[in-house]
């Protein structure tokens, strides 16, 4: 009698991480996918999909571990894999509650509660903002007191700069607490740090960092959030001090907040005033807004890919080898469009390897040996990309920006 084949269940509430769902088929696995009702008609890869099932909300309790306990009856899931930083938490519950290995709801909770992860990162001794929880009032009272201001109000289950509001005295902060009512303990408030943000995409395997590509941001991924813009990212060059302490840094982060193996996407700023690096959050997925494909433009390392050889090796006790890159560079470029299908024929640079297909968005990959030439070229598409698509209307409340 043959083996029977692994399956994976992926939680989904976005279509997304197409790559992971690919390559756990290709290696003959069984690929199950829960997914809401609201994008279940969305043009998933259903060649690599053996079964797929829909729910109103995945995230809702009890009813998602009903959902597959009941499912778990009829066949053995050997891992649970989110594709979508909503679906981080969710998953861990069902790992824990099916005693399914993988993270757990601890560990989860320093990837996804932006107050745990500041909290452990503290705690081991990591240069974070100041920052307090939003329990105790007095503790409030002392923070407003000690830390001048501005602060920033942050949602801590959020992704990117969702529901982030920056707020410039305590008058502001009371307010903001009272329209939040019973919700307020859901949020934290810390100091406003001027600075230039970074991300670092990285992968983890047996507790160390495998790989790691640090790049910056153009505008800080807050400002394009709530007030529009044009969001630009880079790599930066790899032997300068910036990218080989970012990728330091990441890699004993990631060591004391317990990530065994996977993927992740990191923040730091780097402060104007003392040119420190703050660790900012962190997330154990891709990176959004087609950073992934920006780093595989620069690199050849598709990182959901490489999140399921990961995944997959774990499960067959094999050890997991990462495949030969680059080290080239590559820069992205978008921003919201007031064209639903804007022309980029213009943008016709033999740097630029892929354009953004997505309706009332711009945007564009572009990847070269040489790191000036992708700062020069992004330079140039930020003012032409003004004049050309930028939408004066700033985004949507609602709008899932997440980075």
């Amino acid at each position: 009698m043959s083996e029977r084949p692994f399956t994976i269940l992926c939680i989904a509430s976005e279509p997304k991480g197409f790559p992971f769902i690919h390559e756990c088929k290709r290696q003959g696995c069984r690929v199950l996918v829960l997914m809401t009702e609201e994008k279940q008609h969305e043009q998933w890869p259903w060649e690599s999909i053996d079964e797929h099932f829909v729910m109103p909300n995945l995230s809702r309790q009890p009813d998602i571990t009903y959902a597959v306990s009941y499912l778990m009856r009829g066949q053995k899931i050997d891992r649970i894999q989110p594709l979508d930083d909503y679906d981080v938490a969710t998953a861990a519950s069902l790992r824990e509650h099916l005693r399914i290995p993988g993270m757990g709801e601890s560990t989860a909770r320093h990837f996804r509660d932006k107050l745990a992860m500041r909290v452990q990162a503290q705690d081991e001794g990591v240069l974070v903002p100041s920052f307090t929880a939003v329990f105790h009032y007095d503790d409030l009272r002392d923070f407003m007191a000690r830390v001048p201001a501005p602060w920033v109000l942050k949602p801590r289950f959020e992704a990117g700069a969702i529901g982030i509001r920056k707020l410039y005295d305590s008058e502001q902060v009371w307010r903001a607490l009272d329209e939040l009512g019973d919700q307020q303990s859901f949020y934290l408030l810390e100091k406003f740090v001027p600075g230039d943000i970074y991300h670092v995409d990285s992968l983890i395997w047996d507790n160390q960092l495998v790989f790691a590509i640090a790049s910056k941001y153009g505008l800080p991924p807050l400002t394009v959030s709530h007030s529009g813009g044009i969001f630009t990212t880079r790599v930066l060059p790899w032997d300068e001090a910036e990218a080989t302490t970012l990728r330091q840094l990441t890699g004993e982060l990631m060591q004391k907040l317990r990530l065994p193996r996977g993927v992740s996407h990191t923040e730091f700023i780097r402060g104007h005033e003392d040119g420190r690096f703050y660790f900012l959050e962190t997330a154990a997925r891709v990176g959004g807004a087609n950073i992934d494909r920006m780093v595989q433009a620069a690199t050849g390392i598709e990182l959901w890919q490489e999140a399921a050889r990961i995944e997959l090796a774990n499960l067959r006790r094999q050890p997991y080898n990462l495949p030969a890159y680059r080290r080239e560079y590559a820069g992205l470029i978008t921003c919201l469009s007031r064209q639903q299908h804007p022309d980029l024929s213009a943008y016709n640079d033999p740097e630029v390897v892929w354009r953004v297909p997505k309706p009332y968005h711009a945007g564009l990959i572009v990847a070269s040996w040489e790191q000036p030439r992708i700062e020069q070229l992004l330079t140039s598409y930020v003012n032409r990309f003004t004049g050309d698509f930028l939408t004066s209307a700033p985004p949507k409340s609602g709008v899932r920006t997440n980075i």
